[in-house]
């Protein structure tokens, strides 16, 4: 018998088919790599000094409680309480295979198909794939010129089949931090309307406030309707690792666990236990990656300001620049396999996260130097003279 795969999306992963557009590139220039959000440093001495002794031990390689490493879950419960300014217990987290794995769990947990779910535009496009392979219908919502999307724009979305509202905050890709009114406006509705908020908060420790994010924890009900997902990727410069959480009820966290007990068991035990030793000894570097994430994106932001070559900085904030090409008449995807192929220069087109072609692409300045984002600006201004002779 002849297998065929069952078709569940009408492109590939975004990711994998930039990639390999870098077979075909020029090689005239060092390749600048803005594709990936990825950290271009290593964990703290700490995470790796502990990794390196635990992998010495009896059961350093032994399959962790299903909820997550204990002390994991106690370290990371405390650190929320101290970012939000609220109590955050560890008995209403699970520990996932990262941030990606900890959505998949919650939406296929909360939706069935024929569901809507909403989604601010431009969305991360895993959550928007990961929903249609599951024939879930996203509602996609219209965010205002700022890229903040307006809570009443979102309420005349809402159907009798409505499940979720999705916002990302720092946005993948815009960048794009959500003030607290904001949050809490869009908190207010999906509790009005009983369905459920998912606020991923993986890039919160690259916002430039030290100020809590929100202050939904403070509701003692936010459990009923608020899902906070948090990646340890970014912050600890740990992605190969795969950690992440899922904090909510222990009613949803129960089916996530159902569901990661089907496709994971547990999440590595290795990351999980960098992950806790990035939390309870390397505060202060931790603090100071994060000083330097934000010293790129201000030299993004300096590089771009010029607009060379008509290329715009529309937004920028977490590990993300969200910008627009300046050829009306070209395809983004044109444009885009240019810069990687032409140019050395990896950008992931704006396509990938929005329902149609609006001239956007993302760029993610983690895995850059201060120089290269330099280079990066004149690389831009250099395919525009070339392209208009």
């Amino acid at each position: 018998m002849r297998l065929s795969p069952r078709t569940v999306h009408e492109i590939d992963s975004p990711m994998g088919a930039t990639y390999a557009l870098v077979a075909d590139r020029s090689g005239e220039r060092a390749l600048l790599d803005l594709a990936q959000a990825a950290p271009s440093y290593p964990p703290a001495t700490e995470m790796i000094e502990h990794v390196t002794k635990v992998a010495h031990e009896p059961n350093g390689a032994a399959y962790v409680p299903a909820p997550g490493l204990p002390r994991l879950r106690e370290a990371f419960a405390a650190d929320l309480s101290r970012a939000y300014q609220s109590p955050v217990g560890a008995g209403q987290m699970v520990v996932t295979a990262g941030c990606n794995q900890a959505f998949c769990l919650v939406a296929q947990s909360l939706t069935e198909p024929g569901d809507e779910v909403i989604e601010v535009l431009p969305y991360y496009f895993n959550y928007d794939m990961w929903l249609r392979m599951n024939g879930v219908v996203p509602r996609y919502l219209e965010p205002g010129p700022d890229l903040v999307p307006d809570p009443e724009a979102a309420a005349a979305l809402i159907t009798p089949r409505t499940r979720a509202i999705v916002l990302v905050t720092p946005g993948n890709p815009s960048g794009v931090t959500l003030p607290p009114d904001v949050l809490a406006e869009f908190y207010a509705l999906a509790k009005r309307h009983d369905i459920a908020l998912i606020l991923d908060e993986t890039y919160r420790s690259f916002r430039d406030t030290g100020r809590p994010a929100h202050e939904l924890f403070a509701d003692p009900d936010w459990e009923r309707t608020l899902v906070s997902l948090h990646s340890f990727s970014k912050d600890l410069a740990m992605p190969g690792y795969r950690v992440g959480a899922v904090v909510g009820s222990p009613e949803l966290n129960r089916e996530v666990m159902k569901l990661l007990d089907c496709v994971a068991i547990c999440p590595p035990r290795v990351g999980q236990e960098a992950a806790w030793a990035g939390l309870t000894s390397a505060q202060e570097w931790r603090r100071a990656r994060a000083d330097e994430i934000a010293d790129k994106r201000r030299r993004l932001e300096t590089s771009l300001a010029g607009r060379p070559g008509g290329f715009e900085l529309i937004s920028s904030g977490g590990f993300f620049g969200w910008i627009r090409h300046p050829f009306a008449g070209r395809p983004t995807d044109e444009v885009v396999r240019d810069l990687i192929t032409r140019y050395d220069t990896l950008v992931l087109s704006g396509t990938a996260f929005l329902p149609d072609d609006r001239r956007m692409f993302r760029v993610s300045f983690g895995n850059v130097d201060q120089a290269g984002l330099t280079e990066f600006a004149e690389r831009l201004a250099l395919m525009a003279r070339d392209l208009r002779g």
